[in-house]
C-alpha cells in the first residue's frame, strides 16, 4: 500500500503539500520511480524541521503505515509489518518458527532439523537476536552467544590482492580458523576456543562538573583447539543488531543514499560518508551494501544466508558448503556427517527455508514512537539536530514505489541512518578492513526502536561490540567524522544532555 490508502486523511495532507520553488532544477531527479509531481511532494515532506515546538507530521509512525501501534512490551520488536496481507501474515508466522528453531547435530531423528555446525556460535537465529533484538557482551561467568569475533588476515598472495581490489572477495579468512571464531561444537568435536574480555577505564570530563567513565574492551583468545592463529590475524567483535524495519531499509531508493555520499567532503561539513559496494551473491555484480556493521551485505537474504552459514553452520542455496565456516585445515570437522537430505533439497536449509526466514526478517515492524510531543523530548530533538547528529543519522525517507514487497512501497519512514560508511575515529577502530570499509569505518546504524532496548532485551548495551553501557556512552565513543557532534554533547549543560537522551529513548 502507498501513503494515501494507509494513513487516511493525514496522508492526504502529505500528498497535497504545495512544494514551492525548491531549487533551480527538479528535486530528487534520481527518483525514477516517482512522477515529477510526486518528487516535489516527497522533497517537501523530507525537509528538515524549521521549528521544534511540536512534532512533525506522521512522526510517531516510524515505520510508515506498517508501524506496530501495540503497547510496547517485551515483544515490541517481534510484531509483523501492519501492511501485510492475511496470506503474508501466515508466511511471516512460518518464518518466525524457522527463526526460532533449534537445530540439532547430524545424524538426528529430526532430519529436517539437523545439520548444526559442526562448529557454531548459536543453535538458532533467535539465540543471537533474542526477541528479535540486540545482542550484548557476555556477563561474568557466561559463554558468549550474541557476541562473536570476526577473523581475517592481510592478503597473502597476489591472487588474493587482485580479488580484494576487484571486489570479488571482501576479506581473507584466517587460514585455520576461517572468517569467524566459533566457541561451540557438536559432540565429539573440539570448539575453536574461548575468549575473555577485559576493560580499560577512560574518563571523559563533561560540562557541568560531571565525568563519564567509558570502558574500552580488550579481547584475549585462549584454549585454541586447532593450533596457533596466523600472527597477523585481525579480530573484530560484533553483537547481533536488532531486526526491526529491515525490509524498509532495503526499500530505500539507492539514489537517495548515493545522493548523501560525499567521500571527498566537497561541502566542507567534515562528514564524508561513503557508499559500500559489495558483490551481489546472485549476479556477482558489485552493488550497494546496506546491511551488517560495515555494510558488507547487499540484501536481507544475503545477510541471513551468511548468518546461517557462519553462526549456525547450516548450508543454503546461497552458501552451499555443508560445513559452514569449518576450514580445510580442520579435518576432524569436515569428516563429520552433515544434515543435507536428498529428499528434502540440495542443502541443509533448502528453499523454501531461506525464502521464509528472509520474508520474516524483512517484515518485522518498527514500534510506534512514544512521547513525541513531550517538551523535554522536543528539546532533545532540537539538540540532536543542532549538534549535527542528523548529518549521519538521517531522520527520514520515502521508500521506493518499486520496492519488491507492496507493504514497503512509498512509505514515509524515520530510521535515523544514511547507511553509509563513516570514519568513526581511533577509539572505535577495529583495524580490520572489509571490502570498501577500512579499519576505522562503520555503517551508520539505524536508531529507530533504540529506546526500547531495555524493555525488550533487559540491557542497554550499544555499539558494534556492546561496549557502551548506555546511550550517553555510545555518543561519547564517537570520534573521527563525529568528533564535532560528540564535543557539542560534551559541552551541553547536564539538563540539555538529559533532554538529548530523552529524545533518543523516545525513538
Amino acid at each position: 500500500m502507498g501513503l494515501l490508502p494507509i494513513l487516511g486523511a493525514a496522508a492526504a495532507a502529505l500528498v497535497c503539500f504545495s512544494a514551492g520553488p525548491l531549487s533551480a532544477k527538479e528535486p530528487l531527479a534520481h527518483r525514477t520511480d516517482l512522477t515529477a509531481a510526486d518528487r516535489a511532494k516527497v522533497a517537501d515532506v523530507l525537509r528538515p524541521p524549521d521549528a521544534f515546538d511540536r512534532p512533525e507530521r506522521f512522526e510517531p509512525m516510524q515505520g510508515g503505515a506498517g508501524t506496530s501501534t501495540r503497547q510496547p512490551g517485551r515483544d515490541a520488536y517481534s510484531q509483523s509489518n501492519a501492511n501485510l496481507s492475511f496470506e503474508e501474515e501466515q508466511t511471516f508466522k512460518v518464518g518466525n518458527g524457522l527463526f526460532k528453531k533449534l537445530w540439532a547435530s547430524s545424524p538426528s531423528s529430526t532430519q529436517a532439523s539437523d545439520g548444526l555446525g559442526p562448529l557454531f556460535n548459536a543453535r538458532s537465529c533467535q539465540g543471537c537476536h533474542l526477541k528479535d533484538g540486540r545482542g550484548r557482551p557476555p556477563r561474568p561467568g557466561e559463554e558468549a552467544v550474541s557476541l562473536f569475533l570476526r577473523l581475517s588476515v592481510p592478503p597473502q598472495t597476489e591472487e588474493q590482492r587482485r580479488m580484494l581490489a576487484a571486489g570479488e572477495i571482501l576479506r581473507v579468512p584466517e587460514p585455520t580458523y576461517g572468517g569467524q571464531f566459533q566457541t561451540f561444537a557438536v559432540p565429539g568435536l573440539q570448539a575453536e576456543g574461548r575468549f575473555d574480555i577485559e576493560h580499560e577505564d577512560i574518563e571523559v570530563p563533561l560540562n557541568g562538573g560531571e565525568t563519564a567513565v567509558l570502558q574500552k574492551p580488550i579481547y584475549r583468545i585462549r584454549d585454541l583447539g586447532y593450533g596457533e592463529m596466523h600472527p597477523d590475524t585481525m579480530i573484530s567483535p560484533r553483537v547481533a543488531p536488532p531486526m526491526i524495519g529491515l525490509g524498509l531499509l532495503q526499500a530505500i531508493h539507492p539514489g537517495d543514499l548515493e545522493a548523501l555520499a560525499d567521500p571527498q567532503d566537497l561541502d566542507g561539513d567534515g562528514i564524508s560518508g561513503r557508499i559500500s559496494r559489495v558483490p551481489d551473491p546472485h549476479t556477482g555484480e558489485r552493488t550497494l551494501g546496506r546491511f551488517g556493521w560495515k555494510a558488507s551485505k547487499p540484501t536481507i537474504r544475503a545477510q541471513s544466508a551468511a548468518a546461517f552459514s557462519g553462526d549456525i553452520g547450516l548450508s543454503s542455496p546461497d552458501f552451499p558448503d555443508n560445513y559452514g565456516d569449518c576450514t580445510a585445515a580442520q579435518t576432524d570437522c569436515r569428516a563429520l556427517p552433515h544434515g543435507e537430505q536428498a529428499r528434502l533439497g540440495a542443502t541443509e536449509t533448502p528453499d523454501p527455508v531461506m525464502d521464509l526466514v528472509t520474508f520474516y526478517s524483512e517484515n518485522l515492524a518498527v514500534p510506534v514512537r512514544r512521547d513525541v510531543d513531550d517538551p523535554d523530548v522536543l528539546r532533545g530533538k532540537q539538540i540532536f539536530h543542532d549538534a549535527g547528529c542528523a548529518s549521519c543519522h538521517r531522520p527520514k525517507y520515502v521508500t521506493s514505489r518499486d520496492a519488491e514487497n507492496p507493504a514497503h512501497r512509498f512509505q514515509l519512514i524515520w530510521p535515523y541512518t544514511d547507511l553509509l560508511l563513516h570514519d568513526m575515529g581511533e577509539g572505535l577502530a577495529d583495524g580490520r578492513p572489509v571490502g570498501d570499509a577500512h579499519g576505522r569505518e562503520w555503517r551508520t546504524p539505524p536508531l529507530w526502536g533504540i529506546g526500547l532496548t531495555r524493555t525488550v532485551n533487559g540491557h542497554t548495551r550499544f555499539l558494534h561490540d556492546g561496549r557502551a553501557r548506555n546511550l550517553l556512552e555510545a555518543v561519547l565513543w564517537h570520534g573521527g567524522e563525529a568528533t564535532q557532534a560528540r564535543d557539542a554533547v560534551i559541552a551541553l549543560s547536564p539538563g540539555d544532555r538529559q533532554s538529548l537522551i530523552r529524545f533518543l529513548e523516545s525513538l
